[in-house]
């Protein structure tokens, strides 16, 4: 599913219909399976990756993933320039959610304030997939790095916001992700590793 999201992302997903009705089905917090299970999984090994998020519209809910239990990826994309990082919860999570931000102008260790955005919300397992389509609808408030043991991978942290939509890439609702906020593992490959690192 990853795989799909990055599609949306650097191609662009077709949707039917323009219109925004958000429906009124309230979603709860994803939650892991088990003690056992969301230990296996961790998204920094320090213990300090998170996504915490306010959902609404075809979803309600308040994404709050700690470290544990929350499969996390980040790496450099090179058109346009940028990092991409994914946000999932281990199996057995309801609702099954993947999130994928596509964040623009990022170089390794560099800073970065007010950066464009662009967001993919997939219910995996339903087909359902929902896009803001490219990246004018969420903006990065601020995001921070920090170097990790691995070479050219860093610690990104960020918050943001999104002031529309993403829509349903089949049929006619939409999520809104009015804010949101992330701590995960980004490579950076050797061309997009350009940036001064500071420790």
């Amino acid at each position: 599913m990853i795989l799909v999201a990055a599609c949306c992302l650097t191609a662009g997903c077709q949707r039917r219909g323009d219109a925004a009705a958000p429906g009124a089905t309230a979603a709860g917090a994803a939650q892991p399976a088990s003690a056992a299970t969301a230990g296996a999984t961790r998204c920094l090994a320090a213990g300090d990756g998170y996504l915490r998020a306010r959902v609404q519209g075809a979803l309600d809910l308040d994404v709050d993933w700690p470290n544990s239990g929350t499969h996390c990826a980040g790496e450099s994309r090179p058109a346009p320039p940028g990092i991409r990082v994914s946000f999932e919860r281990t199996p057995g999570s309801a609702p099954d959610l993947l999130f994928v931000f596509g964040v623009r102008d990022v170089r390794a260790g560099r800073p970065a304030r007010g950066t464009p955005v662009n967001l993919t919300v997939i219910i995996q397992g339903s087909g359902r997939i929902y896009g803001t389509l490219g990246d004018s609808r969420c903006t990065i408030d601020e995001l921070t790095q920090r170097p990790l043991p691995e070479p050219s991978t860093f610690r990104v942290e960020a918050r943001g916001f999104c002031t529309g939509p993403a829509r349903a890439v089949h049929g006619e609702d939409s999520v809104l992700v009015s804010t949101f906020e992330f701590a995960a593992p980004v490579h950076f490959d050797d061309s997009a590793a350009t940036g001064e690192v500071t420790r």
